[in-house]
């Protein structure tokens, strides 16, 4: 019998380590979490504080499902098409934070997370802001070159594909930024690191798609709003929360 019991114990304990999700609640904070200045972004119910970049209401092309934000190809486009319905949190501007996002893509995925972002009228969300890729990595047509898969500096700096799920699987990517450095964590692995407003920094615009962006010209705001891509395809996000610093 005891022999028994501790065989149960330890598929269970086993159970219990190989799910770091068990017994958590969705889009709700711990109170750790709140002693510790996380607040939530998405309360798993509604657009709370979401609007469309550059507009007043959420694009129609957004939903709640599942307990995440969703967003889908929008009516009349096709698969990467995206609808003019780039998202930010429009709360407040962020400086110096510890961004935490859960994310998961359809097949062919493909989307970006974006922080600091300042609203440029007519211009997209990517026009003035770093991007953290959103990407299924192995069918996704954008997935020939390093720094374009999960959680890359879109276009800059590579993410190690291995600290990647996929598609249908969620992910977690924390974005953490504290006087310009910056630090990817994805799936609990650092991936990318850099800091802004260097001569290294400029460096890489200089070598990536963002040299002839007049926002990247102009430079990286010093504060902006955090922001979702719609890029025309299925891509969920849930547990967003952020710890200024």
């Amino acid at each position: 019998m005891k022999k028994l019991i501790f065989i149960f114990l330890t598929i269970a304990f086993t159970l219990i380590i190989a799910i770091p999700s068990f017994g958590q609640k969705l889009n709700r904070l711990s109170a750790k979490e709140k002693k510790s200045g996380w607040v939530l972004l998405f309360n798993g119910k509604d657009f709370n504080g979401w609007r469309q970049c550059n507009g007043t209401e959420m694009p129609k092309n957004w939903i709640i499902e599942d307990d995440a934000i969703k967003v889908f190809t929008g009516e009349g486009k096709k698969p990467g098409q995206g609808s003019n319905g780039d998202i930010i949190y429009a709360v407040k501007k962020f400086s110096n934070f510890e961004l935490s996002i859960d994310w998961k893509t359809s097949e062919m995925g493909n989307s970006g997370i974006f922080y600091n972002v300042r609203e440029v009228p007519g211009k997209p969300v990517y026009y003035a802001a770093p991007e953290v890729q959103v990407l299924d990595n192995e069918k996704a047509t954008d997935n020939k070159i390093a720094s374009h898969l999960a959680g890359s500096l879109y276009d800059m700096l590579p993410a190690d594909p291995k600290t990647v799920k996929p598609a249908g699987q969620w992910n977690n990517i924390i974005i953490s930024l504290r006087d310009g450095k910056v630090i990817h964590i994805q799936n609990g692995v650092k991936v990318v690191e850099y800091t802004l407003w260097t001569p290294e920094w400029d460096e890489m615009v200089a070598n990536s798609k963002f040299k002839t962006f007049p926002g990247f010209i102009e430079g990286i705001a010093k504060e902006g709003y955090i922001g979702l891509q719609d890029h025309g395809y299925a891509i969920w996000f849930r547990n967003i929360k952020i710890r200024e610093l």
